[in-house]
């Protein structure tokens, strides 16, 4: 079994600078990925204000609904609720979604966060999908991964497939390795082979390991921070790239990953 995944953080559904309304261009690119399974942060599920200052260019319902099409079907975790709306992180699936359950893991009350938990099946098979997305400060992320590790570890059976994707804020790849050791989890970039540099060449001259680093994702339009992770247990990464140029530029701040994978 191959499933292709995303993640992306959509930025709520308008652009970086001057909130331009670009979430029909984000559904239209979303199609063109071809993902079966799309892990998605910062999703509106409500915005009076937007919804009246693009009148023309804005869903009539909530973005995950209108992103899902008729092609996928689509689970919603509110995160963060306002005097005008809410939004929060969503999975799309053109598999069927069993269940969903949405946990409140904010670290305090300016920073609403959450991890929502879905299970889909794809013939025959379950696999447990957590979007994620996590703080802004170091202290609050290692306590938001404390509870991840304890969600996985309760909410999906040993030995089930896992998929782990969403905007981690991780920018000095600090939770990785806590994440390797407790969930026995392999980000999709491990597996990928790193660029030659003169550190990297130091490195093997000393005898020491090269460092594998994910992919850099932010700002998309000349990414050098490294924020978004696909974590995955139970298959084989057949393939990874981060989307970035001038089109993933004008949809959000963040560039979106893709990833092939196959069950093992």
């Amino acid at each position: 079994m191959k499933i292709r995944i995303a993640t992306y953080n959509i930025h709520k559904g308008v652009s970086s600078f001057g909130s331009r309304s670009r979430i029909v261009a984000l559904k239209q690119a979303l199609a063109a990925m071809e993902a079966e399974v799309i892990f998605l942060q910062e999703v509106q599920g409500q915005h009076d204000r937007l919804a009246t200052r693009h009148a023309t260019h804005w869903p009539g319902g909530a973005q995950h609904e209108f992103l899902a099409g008729d092609s996928h079907q689509a689970a919603y975790g509110m995160n963060a609720v306002y005097d005008h709306g809410h939004h929060g992180n969503a999975l799309l699936s053109c598999y069927p979604i069993l269940s969903s359950r949405n946990q409140d893991v904010s670290d305090h009350a300016y920073e609403a966060r959450g991890i929502l938990h879905c299970v889909i099946e794809n013939e025959g098979v379950e696999v447990h999908c957590y979007v994620v997305h996590l703080g802004l400060f170091a202290g609050g992320r290692r306590r938001q991964t404390d509870a991840l590790i304890e969600a996985v570890t309760h909410s999906a059976p040993p030995g089930a497939p896992v998929i782990i994707a969403g905007d981690f804020n991780d920018w000095g790849n600090r939770l990785s390795e806590v994440l390797r050791s407790r969930l026995g989890v392999t980000e999709v970039f491990d597996a990928q082979t790193p660029k030659l540099t003169m550190s990297s060449l130091l490195r093997r001259l000393r005898g020491a390991p090269v460092k594998i680093q994910p992919a850099k994702t932010f700002p998309a339009a000349m990414p050098f921070l490294r924020l978004d992770r696909i974590y995955v247990r139970g298959f084989r990464v057949d393939s990874a790239a981060v989307l970035h140029g001038a089109l993933w530029a004008k949809l959000s701040d963040h560039a979106p990953l893709i990833a092939t994978l196959e069950l093992l």
